[in-house]
C-alpha cells in the first residue's frame, strides 16, 4: 500500500513543517508515502481526477472517529484488502469545496475539537506513525 497527503494549500510554519517532514520520513521506513501541496481545489481535483484508482479519505470534524488502536486497525484491514493507495485529502484553512467532499469515499476524524489545517496535518502524520508502529509492536506508542 502506498499512501499519498494531498494538502490544499501550503504548510507555511517551519516547525511544523520540520515535524512533518520527519514523521514522513519514519514511515516511509514502514509504507511509502508522500505529500502533494496544491494551490486550490481544481488543482486538487485535477490531481484526484489523475488517480482514480486510490481510496480517497477526507479528514473532516464530522468524520468517523477512531482512537489509536483502531485506527492502526483500519489502515491493517485497508492493506489486507488489497488497497494499492490510500490519499489523505486535508484541507486548508477554508475546508472543502462540496466538489472535493464527493470524491471521498471515507471522512475521518483526527478529534472532536478544531485544529488549524497545519497542525491537523502533523497530527495525521504522526497517528499514521504511531498506527505503523502498533502493527508492527514498536514500543513507540506507549
Amino acid at each position: 500500500m502506498r499512501i499519498r497527503l494531498l494538502m490544499l494549500g501550503k504548510t507555511r510554519s517551519q516547525e511544523i513543517r520540520a515535524l512533518l517532514d520527519d514523521y514522513l520520513k519514519r514511515i516511509n521506513r514502514s509504507c511509502p508515502i508522500d505529500q502533494i501541496e496544491v494551490r486550490d481545489p481544481q488543482a486538487a481535483l485535477r490531481k484526484l481526477d489523475a488517480d482514480r484508482a486510490a481510496t480517497v479519505v477526507l479528514l473532516d470534524a464530522a468524520g468517523k472517529a477512531f482512537d489509536s488502536s483502531a485506527f492502526a486497525k483500519w489502515l491493517s484491514e485497508l492493506r489486507e484488502r488489497g488497497t494499492r493507495e490510500l490519499l489523505f485529502l486535508c484541507g486548508d484553512a477554508d475546508g472543502f469545496p462540496d466538489a472535493l467532499r464527493q470524491r471521498a469515499h471515507q471522512r475521518i476524524s483526527l478529534s472532536a475539537m478544531t485544529y488549524s489545517h497545519e497542525l491537523a496535518r502533523g497530527m495525521l502524520a504522526e497517528q499514521l506513525y504511531r498506527a505503523f508502529a502498533i502493527l508492527s509492536g514498536s514500543s513507540y506508542p506507549k
